[in-house]
């Protein structure tokens, strides 16, 4: 049986916050309906990293500290300058069909960025038949800003993670229910996809890895996330007070969870009132690798 925790208030009024990142000790994020990067202190001290023109998504910064930023509308990624402005990266398109979503930099500066593959909201707002569903694309954008596809038929390829080593690549299939996991090898080229860990009833959003091997993953589906080992046991739950999103670990010692949620992902939803928060608890076990 899995240990139970329960996560604490840690920020309020967020639209809807997404893909966390613990970076220069604070907690970094996006919120896609206030078109903002926002950092937080460990005591709560919220900063405006980049005012964006756009929805930003996925965070990662390449090795010389640049920040890259996935943006969801224009399905490509931006590079923030030391200057401070912002010059577009790389493409995702034509791989990318719908919306741009979360990403992960490897420390060679490699992005790995998905999309939804479909209109999510469409699908929610009952706009679009479910026959809409369909499979995505993650996409590689090099140091270079030259485009790849990384992988393809991916049910909604989401939070993503890569190893200490940086020899493996784990990534969460929302529609999927389960974690993926591919070979990524020197040139960044994924192979021996495999399924990492089956999750039935949960769809997996964002994730962060453990020192142990051990994965966070976000519940968009409930008030919750959940510690899991490879082979897909749960080994630890963290009740969340609303939907869980997102996850990362932070702290100087990487031992605090912090949990982005919200009332509902539909943007209609999402941006009308600052419903979102983040959360946190207190862990065991230390963050690890990317991002």
């Amino acid at each position: 049986m899995s240990d139970t925790l329960t996560a604490e208030p840690f920020l309020s009024g967020l639209f809807f916050g997404e893909c966390p990142r613990w970076h220069d000790g604070r907690l970094w994020y996006s919120d896609f309906f206030d078109r903002t990067v926002f950092s937080a202190s460990p005591d709560g001290e919220r900063r405006v990293e980049v005012a964006f023109d756009g929805e930003p998504a996925g965070l990662g910064w390449l090795p010389d500290g640049r920040l890259l930023i996935n943006s969801r509308i224009d399905r490509a990624i931006f590079r923030r300058e030391e200057d401070g402005t912002l010059v577009r990266h790389g493409d995702l398109t034509p791989w990318a069909t719908w919306h741009a979503n979360d990403m992960v930099v490897a420390a060679d500066g490699q992005a790995y960025a998905g999309n939804f593959g479909f209109d999510l909201d469409g699908l929610s707002d009952g706009t679009v038949p479910s026959s809409a569903v369909a499979p995505a694309s993650l996409v590689r954008v090099d140091p270079d800003g030259t485009s790849h596809e990384a992988a393809a038929g991916l049910d909604f390829p989401n939070g993503t993670v890569i190893t200490e080593d940086g020899g493996t690549l784990v990534i969460a299939e929302s529609f999927g229910g389960r974690l993926t996991a591919f070979d990524r090898e020197a040139d960044g080229t994924l192979t021996n996809r495999r399924v990492w860990a089956a999750l039935p009833g949960i769809a997996p959003d964002g994730i962060c890895l453990c020192a142990d091997g051990t994965v966070w993953v976000s519940n968009a589906l409930a008030h919750e996330c959940v510690r899991v080992a490879e082979g897909g046991e749960v080994l630890e739950r963290v009740v969340t007070s609303l939907n869980c999103y997102a996850c990362m670990l932070g702290d100087d010692d990487r031992r605090t969870l912090y949990l982005i949620t919200a009332v509902d992902s539909n943007a209609s939803a999402a941006r009308a009132a600052r419903h979102g928060a983040i959360e946190k608890v207190r862990t065991t076990v230390p963050g690890a690798g990317l991002p």
